[in-house]
């Protein structure tokens, strides 16, 4: 039986890319099926840290850092909106095997380090899980212009107010976690991305076009355990 956790994000980036539905539709499981916006799908790139990643109930001080980057699109199951991950690379070996083994996730173990720089984060990330194709991620970022709350823009809320991820477990069923935070203050973010090959590690073309790009100072969250998909609402 899982556990549920507690922990922040922080110094998060939004990379959001629109691209052609079907191109998401095919990789995903059965059961899911692309949410768009105005007619596009959304595949999108997100670093950040985890800080204090604890059992929930237990004090923020015994929590474990752990600064990931995930590749991520936008799904619904049965009308329910959610999260689907293609691909989450975490710097702690330990966490990446419990999150495969409780949450069902595609987690890799990869090499980050992650540097702040006044109001500027320098992110890098190298995968380093035995057996699979290499990703690298090198990126210095950050806000520019005022926050706002995300419920403010449509496109905003449609990328970030999500409490919901899916997972496909090994002997292929379909599974939801929920998660729980506040809602996000945004703000327009500058990046120069100097490498991203998790397009490509991933099977994706790499999108044309230029990013949405929104930075946040991060929310504490609560993560359920994950739980079986039987169909309407849970």
């Amino acid at each position: 039986m899982g556990i549920s956790l507690a922990m922040g994000w922080r110094h998060l980036l939004f990379e959001n890319w629109r691209v052609d539905p079907e191109s998401i539709a095919e990789r995903l499981p059965e059961g899911l099926t692309v949410d768009t916006y105005d007619g596009a799908g959304w595949l999108s790139v997100v670093p950040f840290t985890n800080v204090a990643v604890r059992p929930q109930g237990l004090p923020a001080a015994v929590g474990q850092p752990l600064p990931e980057i995930n590749l991520r699109t936008y799904v619904t199951c049965d009308g329910e909106p959610g999260v689907y991950f293609f691909s989450l690379d975490a710097q702690g070996i330990a966490g990446v095997i419990g999150a495969r083994v409780t949450q069902h996730l595609p987690y890799y173990y990869a090499k980050i380090s992650l540097e702040g720089d006044g109001d500027r984060v320098r992110f890098d990330s190298r995968r380093r899980h035995p057996g699979t194709r290499p990703a690298r991620y090198t990126a210095t970022y950050g806000p520019s212009g005022e926050a706002f709350e995300s419920s403010d823009d449509p496109l905003a809320g449609f990328l970030t107010e999500r409490y919901r991820f899916y997972t496909e477990a090994s002997d292929g069923t379909m599974r939801y976690t929920d998660v729980d935070h506040e809602s996000w203050t945004l703000y327009p973010a500058e990046a120069d991305i100097e490498t991203n090959t998790l397009f490509r590690a991933d099977g994706f073309k790499h999108p044309e076009g230029e990013p949405v790009l929104y930075y946040s100072p991060g929310v504490d969250v609560t993560a359920g355990t994950s739980s079986r998909w039987t169909g309407g609402t849970q």
